[in-house]
């Protein structure tokens, strides 16, 4: 028997913020709340959310809802955050003086934000018997 792929008439939005402050492992545990979710529930979560980069990933999803809404002509009421992820960026690089003149490393690194939205279509429910 072969299986069937369902295709995907829907278009995927995307918003990419470049250079966001904040460490990977930071922003990792806060895309993770809001994948699956609809995009007024997850901008109410970030909304009071207590991290400090909650505001940049709230401005990305807010671009991800603009563009789906100017460019694609989608119903707003209708998305969900299909995916949310991120990625290294640059590495600044300083130093603190420390005693006995040495030094030690102060790593300042930046990620890539990137949110993708589809809109959800309602399917039909059918109850009763598989024949």
């Amino acid at each position: 028997m072969k299986k069937e792929k369902k295709s995907l008439d829907t278009k995927l939005v995307k918003a990419i913020n470049k250079n966001v402050r904040s460490s990977v492992k930071k922003l990792n545990p806060i895309l993770k709340s809001i994948v699956g979710k609809k995009v007024d529930v997850a901008i109410r979560d970030l909304t009071f959310s207590e991290k400090r980069i909650s505001k940049d990933i709230k401005k990305t999803i807010s671009s991800a809802v603009s563009n789906a809404e100017n460019n694609y002509q989608y119903d707003i009421d209708n998305l969900i955050v299909k995916e949310a992820y991120c990625g290294k960026q640059i590495v600044m690089k300083r130093f603190r003086a420390r005693a006995k003149g040495r030094a030690s490393p102060i790593m300042k690194p930046y990620s890539n934000l990137t949110i993708i939205l589809t809109e959800t279509t309602k399917q039909k429910e059918t109850h009763g018997a598989k024949s």
